[in-house]
């Protein structure tokens, strides 16, 4: 009897067998469960619940002075969100926290858990020019940047 595709052993590049999968939710540094590009969309539009970035800071271990510059957003914004009873972000304030929120995630399951994800997130890297991998992350071209650098992390190339 043949193997299935999925009896068979995954591997990846040479031939070297591939490291499983871990499981992660995107969203979770959030406290938001997004299924998918669609969810994250529909997140956005919506607005993102101040209480979530609020756990994502948390969840990075940053300050909030920290969190204001890596989201662009200052912590007066998002008291003034709390305090005017909105309880969510604009859109763009979303687009930039859930960027962050779904680097985190990612960083946590490629390295494989919280505290390393922020000891990474937080220590200057010599690929991104001795910035750290939060700080590059500030802008959209720098976060796409710092997923390329998990990935080759993931693969094991020296970086």
């Amino acid at each position: 009897m043949a193997k299935s595709s999925s009896d068979r052993k995954k591997t990846g590049a040479k031939g070297r067998p591939q490291k499983a999968a871990r499981a992660h939710v995107a969203g979770a540094s959030m406290g938001l469960r997004l299924g998918g590009p669609a969810d994250a969309v529909k997140a956005v539009k919506r607005g993102i619940p101040v209480a979530c970035a609020d756990d994502l800071r948390k969840n990075l271990g940053v300050s909030q002075k920290v969190f204001g510059r890596v989201t662009n957003m200052s912590e007066r914004t998002i008291v003034r969100r709390k305090a005017a009873g909105e309880g969510r972000l604009k859109t763009g304030e979303s687009e930039r926290v859930l960027r962050i929120g779904l680097l985190f995630d990612r960083t946590v399951a490629a390295l494989g858990g919280e505290e390393a994800a922020r000891g990474w997130l937080n220590a200057p890297s010599r690929a991104l020019g001795g910035k750290t991998p939060l700080e590059f992350a500030d802008t959209e071209p720098g976060a796409r940047e710092v997923e390329n650098l998990l990935g080759r992390i993931e693969q094991g190339v020296f970086s």
